[in-house]
């Protein structure tokens, strides 16, 4: 039997560019940076002291107070995130089957904040003092609960770790399981809140972040010969995703089609890239035998590209090693990141959905900040402004401590 196509009828997300899909394009393809000095705690004893801290949101627009109190941040994003995706999708909650419809929403670590502010309860106050709902705000599925609670969603429901990769990882395996009949529609994703003293101070302690504090907007620089690490970020983006059959009976606007899904392992380190990319590579040739096409076929891929030295070099190489010297040259590529930070979890899906609007509009967002070309970075990655281009087929690459691969194929319809 022939798999079911899948398509993207609604999308939303939360980020450092702003949390309407409108504003955030705005601010992709006018190059805004939104990263700036840390305010979640005072930074000043760090190494790093910039990130792109979540703007223009208020929470009690999405969720009621009481539970409200009782979330991480992580949480707050990402339910908001999809309610606002749902809107966006004109499904109608109360005529729908719950019962075929899924969540899947993960979260690389999810309540950092609250595992950091209740470890100091316990140390200082003793255990008597920690909160009942520590651990319900700490775990990472949590979130996919609160969706599933908020609408009656009965179908699939659980959440993926796998650190950068996460929400990539959701999209793609939500396809496959509309693809395989377990459900009609999912809403999928992922979200995180890293910005916490430990959040920070963990990742500086590896090196991984800039360290260019007193420069926050130019700090990103995916590709440029002086890039000197990731900038965290935080937030959340969901995808509605349906059967297409599903979608044309109920008379859905629809976005795009998620037309493939790659993944795969390095097996090589715990955190740093197989410099010769061909596990990265494998996954954008699995996407793309997936989707159907080949090299040719595609228009715009939006890089992992962090910014850091070998994540940087080891795609570019894998770009070549899955498309071919000439299409590698030939193709369009930019990294957002250089504007949001790093959302870690929830990078993939923000990133699709900046590829979906690539799609709608016909606008390739920019790689800002790249001033002094990388002799091992020799690829078109679209510096410094905004290109008009006629786009039908992207992929979406997502690297992940621990080796994972993951690439998406995003497609008109």
């Amino acid at each position: 039997m022939e798999s079911r196509r899948v398509v993207i009828t609604g999308m939303g997300l939360v980020s450092p560019l702003g949390c309407e899909l409108s504003t955030f394009w705005e601010r992709l393809l006018s190059g805004t940076s939104g990263i700036s000095r840390i305010t979640r705690f005072d930074p000043t004893e760090f190494p790093a002291q910039i990130a792109g801290e979540v703007c223009d949101f208020e929470p009690s627009a999405f969720i009621d107070p009481k539970n409200l109190r009782r979330m991480d941040p992580f949480t707050r994003y990402g339910v908001s995130a999809a309610k606002i995706a749902v809107t966006d999708s004109g499904l109608d909650v109360d005529a729908v089957d719950g019962d075929r419809v899924g969540v899947l929403v993960g979260s690389g670590i999810g309540g950092l904040g609250i595992m950091e502010t209740q470890s100091r309860v316990l140390l200082e106050k003793g255990p008597k003092r920690l909160s009942p709902f520590c651990i319900p705000q700490m775990i990472g599925d949590i979130l996919t609960g609160y969706i599933a609670i908020e609408y009656g969603f009965r179908g699939p429901n659980f959440a993926i770790v796998s650190a950068c990769t996460t929400s990539a990882h959701s999209l793609g395996e939500a396809t496959r399981m509309i693809q395989r009949g377990d459900a009609d529609v999912m809403i999928a994703g992922g979200a995180e809140a890293a910005i916490t003293r430990l959040g920070v101070g963990g990742f500086a302690a590896m090196k991984a972040l800039s360290t260019r504090n007193d420069d926050p907007a130019g700090a990103c620089r995916p590709f440029d010969a002086d890039r000197d690490g990731f900038v965290v970020g935080e937030g959340g983006g969901v995808m509605v995703l349906e059967a297409l059959d599903y979608a044309s009976a109920r008379g859905a606007r629809i976005y795009a089609e998620l037309a493939g899904y790659g993944l795969t392992c390095d097996a090589f380190h715990i955190t740093a890239p197989d410099v010769g990319g061909e596990a990265g590579a494998r996954a954008m040739t699995l996407a793309m035998n997936d989707a159907g096409i080949s090299a040719g076929d595609i228009d715009y891929i939006n890089a992992h590209g962090t910014g850091t030295e070998l994540n940087d070099k080891a795609e570019t190489i894998a770009v070549k090693k899955a498309l071919g010297e000439a299409e590698a040259r030939r193709v369009t590529i930019s990294s957002t990141k250089s504007m949001t930070g790093h959302l870690l979890g929830a990078a993939g899906v923000v990133e699709a959905i900046a590829c979906v609007l690539a799609i709608q509009h016909g606008v390739i967002p920019p790689t800002i900040n790249y001033a002094t070309p990388d002799p091992d970075c020799d690829l078109d990655y679209t510096p410094n402004e905004a290109r008009k281009l006629k786009v039908n087929t992207c992929l979406s690459n997502s690297l992940a401590f621990g080796g994972h691969n993951a690439t998406l194929v995003l497609r008109k319809v």
